[in-house]
């Protein structure tokens, strides 16, 4: 296993100026023909929070000071592990004529989807920061943690795309699977609602799903202006090392039967 974890993990970054190639073609050719371009990075989080402000500050009535930074706050991180999750279990599949090739490096494709995403959700953060002034939302320190929040995301949706994108070579159910996954996946975060919401009962799910303590930890950071749970992150840190061992081991063993099985 750990053997897997390593030759990965060495191989993304023998061929680094391979993928950063790859994530910028990426970025260049998501919005290729439309009229406003890159602008798409900004509007569509944007026109997605107005559909959800609507329903829940409108019509269903959460009551909630500056409900809508609140809300983009965890819209915005679930954005980009949706879209890694969804972009990446298909890497391979939709990479057929690379993948017959030899010599090319299977194990970059999923990264380029995780990072050409991350760069979206940093490239969106601006539109969150204008909102958070918009309503007087504070800026803090708190914000230096950031990154480590970021990282611990970064690890566990790894290891799931990796996972997710070689047992989706050969059982292509797992693409629907999973789409359906993500929408409960969704509701389950308290991205919509607050944590004190959910019944007493039923906060156990909040302690099992590593989403929703990321999606708390950035809530700290932008809207309570104080440092996340350092635990909870750490824990999702070690996590998402063992999804990335799981996930590295399940592409190691799958890959030799890439090219047969697309």
């Amino acid at each position: 296993m750990f053997r897997s974890f390593y030759e990965n993990f060495s191989i993304i970054y023998r061929y680094r100026e391979l993928i950063s190639s790859l994530v910028a073609k990426e970025l260049k050719a998501r919005y290729r023909g439309s009229t406003i371009g890159a602008m798409w990075t900004f509007l569509n989080p944007l026109l997605l929070m107005m559909v959800y402000a609507l329903v829940f500050s409108v019509y269903m009535r959460i009551e909630m000071e500056n409900y809508s930074v609140f809300m983009f706050a965890g819209l915005l991180p679930w954005i980009w592990f949706s879209s890694s999750m969804m972009d990446g279990v298909n890497s391979i599949t939709s990479a057929g004529a690379l993948i017959t090739k030899s010599l090319f490096p299977a194990e970059i494709l999923p990264m380029v989807k995780i990072l050409s995403n991350l760069l979206n959700y940093i490239f969106s953060l601006p539109l969150l920061f204008i909102f958070m002034a918009w309503y007087g939302t504070a800026f803090s320190m708190a914000i230096l943690w950031l990154p480590f929040v970021m990282f611990a995301q970064l690890l566990f949706t790894t290891g799931l795309v990796y996972f997710f994108s070689a047992l989706n070579v050969r059982y292509r159910d797992v693409q629907h699977i999973l789409g359906n996954l993500l929408t409960l996946w969704f509701f389950m975060c308290p991205i919509l609602y607050p944590l004190p919401m959910v019944p007493q009962n039923l906060r156990f799910t909040y302690y099992l799903n590593p989403m929703a303590a990321l999606t708390v930890g950035y809530q700290d950071i932008f809207i309570h202006s104080k440092t996340p749970d350092l635990v909870s992150v750490l824990i999702v840190i070690l996590v998402g090392l063992g999804c990335m061992l799981a996930g590295f081991r399940q592409f190691e063993r799958n890959k030799e039967t890439f090219a047969e099985e697309i």
